[in-house]
């Protein structure tokens, strides 16, 4: 493992030094200012060789497949609930649990890529990611069922040592290291070289070297590329039965999921530091920041204090990478960008009074029942439908971003959160209009996704994704935690009457007014997208070194996307505070962004709409549908079904039906030219791999695309 591998990191064996720039900066930070004893520092090394066994498996599927796999840690918990039963509950052998748990997480790395990864083989990556979101909960779910079949709960349950076996580091008072930590600190790294001799020393491994740099040109050579996609999968899923297995030795078994997203965190900040591809440096950084959380968690005065300061430290360490992109960093970060925006109609057929009458009919209908909504709910009801115009919001401001930006943000809930905290401090220290307090909760959630937003001039694709989930999570740790900041509200947030004049203390008054924000953002949002402005941002996403060279200067339009799409998701955050009349900060975790994020990719990021349908789907679906079978659609089961169906959204499936009752129109009015001029639908348009559009799916931008 002291060299990269070929193809995997040829950029790294000739810059052997700048390989052991980011561990060894890392563990001088510890060193420094998070001393520990000897005891707890090896301690330290041995959780972060845990965490380099899940980073090593994340980056194998990285390559391979080109997608974050958030199911990575996931994949070994239900092997492991399985060891510990068979060794705790039953009373069987360790090294019988051991190899049994070992044989059921190759089978399900197996089933998960012929069932799941194999099916999304020609979707976008972005989605594909959102579907191993999907995969983490099925596996959580079954990891936690295991445990029935002996009538226990695995949870906190700890793997008894196979043979006795103690070291005390430290002297009497020290470090007490037991056989399981013996058997840790050799399996794991016993168990990178064994993948760092197979990926160099065997055909296998040259073929998913080669597979994972030139898929279409493995094909050609006869390369069997969905197969070992198959056998990265097998393999990544036995690293992570590794990593908790032998984390259930020393911890115990993780309760409720397989590891917190701080640790998931921690191995995604290690793939970014090691560029993706560079193994030795992906397991050096892990380990690395493996020891350093543990000895912030030992000095720090809370362990609150933990996420952000690691998160200080990835922040920095991503920053202070030497910027020498070359043309693979150029094709990741073109992966991540969506191409999935729909043409407009030729004005020919726009102009066409049955079109005309479709569209606006369709607008007048979705318009009178939303109005409807509280003459046909309960009290209860109305303000859960008040809280789906809420999430739409969010849903449309993660569109600006990612959607319109290509920008992949995985913290939006902390931009909501900081709008919340802040209209909610407007409207309890000073008693100001709700209309003015919706807009000061914009403005901070404005300001802190500029801040944010200054990262992405360097970063991109990936790394700026980690960027933002870094920052959610030190947002809900730190920044908006009552236990270091005194000005967090705690009263109730009452409902001031509108420019003093309109009640809103009803659920049903303050669910029209959230109607009516909802439509004038919805307004100005399509007046962004028909501006200059709106199409500089789509520019740069799709190419932006032709847009540079149209004098389309891409720092102040980054920065405008990010502004833009914090400020929506504030005022977003000021009306969720005021329907819920308190600020409430586990409504604003990391958890909550991912699940915003999946459900305007299942909506559909291309268009405004999409980040409303995604909304309505997922909240709607789990909120007011008490049939136990069709609650199924807002659960991970519900998400991969309609990515499967629908890769580019249900805003694809809209717009199909559209161009239908268009070509029929069409075809009745005026039978042949016009019909031919019907726009292909989002599904018909979207490349079978994720890249830069053609130069006349960028024509009339400045169209309207988010209507019919």
């Amino acid at each position: 493992m002291g060299v990269s591998f070929r193809g995997w990191g040829a950029e790294g064996a000739r810059r052997w030094g700048w390989q052991l720039v980011p561990p060894a900066a890392l563990i001088g930070v510890q060193l420094v200012f998070f001393g520990v004893p000897a005891g707890q520092w090896v301690r330290g090394v041995t959780l972060g060789l845990l965490v380099a066994l899940l980073a090593l498996g994340m980056a194998l599927v990285y390559r391979a497949n080109r997608v974050v796999n958030f199911a990575q840690a996931d994949l070994g918990f239900v092997p492991t609930s399985l060891a510990v039963g068979l060794i705790v509950f039953s009373g069987l052998p360790y090294l019988f649990g051991f190899v049994v748990g070992l044989a059921a997480s190759i089978v399900v790395g197996v089933v998960v890529e012929l069932a799941f990864v194999r099916r999304f083989a020609r979707a976008s990556r972005l989605v594909l990611t959102v579907a191993t979101i999907g995969i983490t909960q099925l596996l959580a779910a079954c990891a936690i069922m295991i445990p029935r079949l002996w009538d226990r709960n695995a949870a906190s349950q700890r793997i008894p040592p196979p043979f006795d076996w103690k070291l005390t580091i430290g002297g009497a008072t020290g470090t007490v290291m037991s056989a399981n930590d013996l058997i840790a600190m050799i399996v794991a790294p016993a168990a990178m070289i064994a993948v760092a001799v197979f990926l160099g020393s065997t055909r296998l491994g040259t073929a998913i070297r080669g597979s994972a740099e030139r898929g279409e040109r493995a094909l050609m050579l006869g390369i069997p590329v969905a197969w070992l996609s198959t056998l990265v999968w097998a393999v990544a899923s036995a690293l992570s039965f590794l990593a908790l297995f032998l984390r259930a030795g020393i911890l115990g078994v993780p309760l409720g999921a397989a590891l917190s997203l701080q640790a998931l965190v921690l191995a995604l900040a290690a793939l970014v530091l090691g560029r993706l591809r560079d193994l030795p440096t992906i397991i050096m950084t892990a380990v690395a920041l493996g020891i350093l959380e543990y000895g912030v968690s030992w000095n720090a005065s809370s362990p609150l204090l933990v996420t952000p300061i690691i998160g200080a430290a990835v922040l920095i360490a991503l920053l202070l990478q030497r910027r020498r992109y070359s043309r693979a960093d150029r094709d990741e970060s073109i992966g991540w960008r969506l191409a999935d925006e729909v043409r407009p109609l030729p004005k020919a057929i726009a102009r066409l009074p049955l079109v005309r009458l479709l569209r606006w009919g369709t607008l007048t209908l979705v318009a009178v029942a939303a109005v409807l909504v509280p003459l046909v709910l309960r009290t209860d009801q109305i303000i859960k439908a008040n809280a789906v115009l809420v999430f739409a919001l969010i849903g449309m401001s993660l569109v600006v971003l990612s959607g319109w930006a290509g920008q992949i943000s995985l913290g939006q809930m902390a931009f909501v959160g900081i709008g919340a905290a802040v209209s909610a401090r407007c409207t309890i220290e000073w008693n100001v209009d709700i209309s003015l307090a919706l807009l000061v909760g914009g403005l901070g959630g404005a300001a802190s996704a500029f801040v944010v937003g200054l990262p992405a001039l360097r970063l991109r694709g990936l790394y700026l994704a980690v960027t933002t989930l870094v920052f959610a999570l030190a947002v809900n740790a730190w920044l908006l935690n009552r236990q270091f900041f005194g000005w967090i509200p705690q009263e109730r947030v009452e409902r001031l009457p509108l420019f003093g004049r309109i009640d809103l203390s009803t659920p049903t008054r303050f669910y029209l007014f959230t109607l009516v924000v909802l439509v004038l953002v919805l307004l100005a949002l399509q007046g962004v997208r028909r501006s200059r402005t709106g199409r500089a941002i789509v520019a740069l996403r799709e190419n932006e070194l032709a847009a540079q060279a149209l004098a389309v200067s891409p720092v102040p339009v980054k920065l405008t996307a990010f502004t833009v799409s914090g400020a929506v998701a504030g005022v977003a955050g000021g009306l969720f505070v005021h329907l819920s009349q308190s600020f409430d900060l586990t409504s604003y975790g990391p958890a909550s962004s991912l699940d915003v994020f999946t459900a305007s990719v299942v909506g559909g990021l291309g268009s405004l709409f999409g980040g409303i349908l995604g909304a309505v789907f997922l909240r709607g679906s789990e909120w007011f549908i008490t049939s136990a079978e069709w609650r199924l659609l807002s659960s991970a089961m519900g998400v991969l079904l309609v990515l499967l169906i629908l890769p580019g959204g249900l805003a694809s499936l809209v717009i199909k039906v559209r161009d239908r009752l268009v070509q029929l129109i069409v075809e009745r009015q005026a039978p042949s030219p016009l019909a031919d001029a019907v726009t292909p639908t989002v599904a018909e348009q979207a490349p079978t791999r994720p890249g830069p559009t053609t130069a006349d799916e960028t024509d009339g931008t400045d169209v309207d695309r988010t209507t019919v």
